[in-house]
């Protein structure tokens, strides 16, 4: 069985702390379809990313998402690139709205980085402009998810 957002967003929940999973209830939780159509429908996360110090870095960035891999355009020698190389995991958040309106997914996995030729076509294509000259591609092995109440509507 191939890995979806759904088994990504289980497994996280299964090994959660207590804390963790009161923080994100079960009814706030975006199911498969949501997370699918929500993540598509958003073209900017803020990727977080440690540098070799140990000090934290985020930055914003475009991603195209197949199925639990995220891949996020770069430029060969920026910070997020050295800092995937030291280190290889990242943290991807996506969110909109505020206060009973917001929504946020957050994936964690390992990274790597990926030469553009090498990236497939049908990612390759959709930025524009010949300014990506290498991609991070993350797999998405932890995955959290909640929508507040009126999110949804």
């Amino acid at each position: 069985m191939s890995e979806t957002l759904t088994t990504v967003q289980e497994r996280t929940f299964a090994a959660a702390t207590g804390t963790t999973a009161g923080s994100y209830p079960t009814q706030r939780r975006l199911d498969g379809e949501q997370l699918a159509a929500y993540l598509d429908r958003r073209d900017f996360a803020t990727i977080g990313s440690t540098r070799p110090d140990g000090r934290p870095h985020a930055a914003l960035s475009s991603y195209v998402r197949r199925d639990v891999t995220f891949w996020l355009p770069t430029v060969a020698g920026s910070v997020r690139e050295r800092n995937i190389r030291a280190q290889p995991w990242v943290t991807l958040v996506v969110t909109e709205g505020d206060h009973d309106r917001h929504i946020v997914v957050i994936v964690e996995g390992a990274a790597e980085i990926v030469a553009s030729a090498e990236v497939p076509p049908d990612v390759s294509s959709t930025v524009g402009g010949d300014w990506v000259s290498s991609w991070i591609m993350l797999r998405a092995q932890r995955l959290l998810s909640y929508a507040a109440e009126g999110a949804l509507e």
